[in-house]
């Protein structure tokens, strides 16, 4: 179910609002646009669907138009045209009352600054927003002080926020906007202000959160290893474009253009990628019960193949069997392969990251075999594709490594 959908949004800044959108619409660029009207195109076009209880992250650098289009989802910037539902609600055409009612109940906000009362103390930090709201003073310091519990700031209630450090900070911002119980969290470049090691841990923490509250996130972040991270999916805007919404695997192994490209290809792509990414899916396989060696020689020639999976009536990997073994029992006019069936194999599930792949090929020369729980064949990780992923070498390379090795 989608909590939030944006559709068709669009956000000019400047006087001359329908020159510069009738100009956008005829293809012009951004600077086109500057030049002839003094209009700043901040989002064009922007279409998402963010799913209820899930971290979406929207990032790239900076100008990118991502803060914008945050201010855009909490009405904080009303946009030229275009759509922002939130439960099925559009506020970019509610009313002030309606609107407030929406930040009250719906809404909250993290920001990068903290924005914080230095001459207040950690529980009057939290408990500003409801005491905005009319709160009584008791109900307000109660959910205040169940916001503090939630984010591990329990016992520092009567310390003022001056005192306290960047990431304990960003603890008494993110329990003020958890207070009231939101059902969304719009959290902008929240912890970019923080050193690494405090960044690192907020992050720990919010996922931790996450997996008690399951509220639905908005993550602003300019830091392509955090969205990884954080986001269950993640959409990647240029120049006030979106340019790809998917999964970090999605985006790492169907960049949807150059510039996706090049943004993703310092990642550490071992830590994301997963065997159900790269298998070749239900492949050919050895029945023992229906196939002898002649019928399994021919096909295994035809695709080039020495070696495949074996499984039983209810395709249940049960080992491999390789060509040479095969061939020698032909030889010996053997009809059943049962006694070459190799059954000390690697298989792994298709959730499992490439870096815990990769030591299974030290002590093995047979393909990867992908299974599920119930150890039913799903499909298999060819060594040129684990190859391909972890250095980033195109496919002919890979084949031309693979067959010099073989004529060493």
């Amino acid at each position: 179910m989608s909590k939030i959908e944006i559709k068709d949004l669009y956000l000019i800044f400047g006087n001359d609002k329908n020159k510069a959108f009738k100009l956008l619409k005829e293809g012009k660029t951004k600077s086109e646009i500057l030049k002839a009207t003094g209009c700043t195109v901040a989002v064009e076009k922007a279409n998402l669907s963010v799913n209820e209880g899930e971290i979406f992250v929207i990032m790239g650098l900076s100008g990118s138009g991502k803060s914008t289009l945050l201010r855009c989802i909490n009405r904080l910037i009303k946009p030229t045209t275009g759509e922002v539902l939130i439960n099925g609600k559009d506020i970019s055409r509610a009313s002030d009352k309606e609107l407030l009612e929406v930040r009250r109940k719906e809404l909250a906000m993290v920001f990068q600054d903290f924005g914080l009362l230095p001459h207040r103390s950690v529980l009057q930090n939290i408990a500003f927003g409801l005491e905005l709201q009319g709160v009584k003073k008791e109900e307000r310091e109660k959910k205040a002080m169940e916001g503090m519990e939630l984010v591990g700031l329990k016992g520092y209630e009567n310390q003022m926020v001056a005192s306290l450090s960047g990431g304990m900070q960003q603890r008494v911002g993110l329990a003020r906007a958890l207070a009231n119980n939101p059902e969304i969290l719009l959290m902008d470049e929240a912890f970019s202000a923080l050193d690494p090691l405090i960044r690192v841990q907020m992050q720990d923490e919010l996922l931790e959160l996450q997996a008690k509250m399951k509220k639905t996130i908005i993550f602003i972040t300019h830091d392509l290893n955090e969205a990884i991270k954080l986001g269950d999916r993640i959409a990647i805007m240029k120049d006030g474009k979106i340019v790809q919404v998917g999964t970090s695997e999605e985006i790492l192994t169907e960049p949807a253009n150059n510039y996706v490209q090049r943004f993703v290809e310092n990642v550490d792509r071992t830590k994301i990628i997963t065997a159900g990414a790269i298998m070749i899916d239900k492949p050919l396989v050895a029945r023992p019960k229906k196939e002898g060696p002649e019928v399994l020689i021919r096909k295994m020639r035809e695709r080039n193949l020495t070696v495949l999976p074996v499984v039983d009536t209810n395709d249940i990997l049960i080992g491999e069997v390789r060509l040479k073994d095969l061939l020698r029992l032909r030889k010996e006019e053997i009809r059943s392969i049962e006694s070459v069936i190799r059954q000390e194999v690697h298989s792994v599930l298709s959730n499992t990251i490439l870096e815990d792949i990769l030591p299974l090929l030290t002590n093995t020369n047979s393909p990867i075999w992908v299974v599920n729980e119930n150890r039913e064949f799903q499909g298999v990780i060819p060594l040129s594709s684990l190859i391909i992923e972890v250095t980033g070498k195109d496919k002919q390379e890979i084949n031309d490594i693979i067959q010099n090795a073989i004529d060493l």
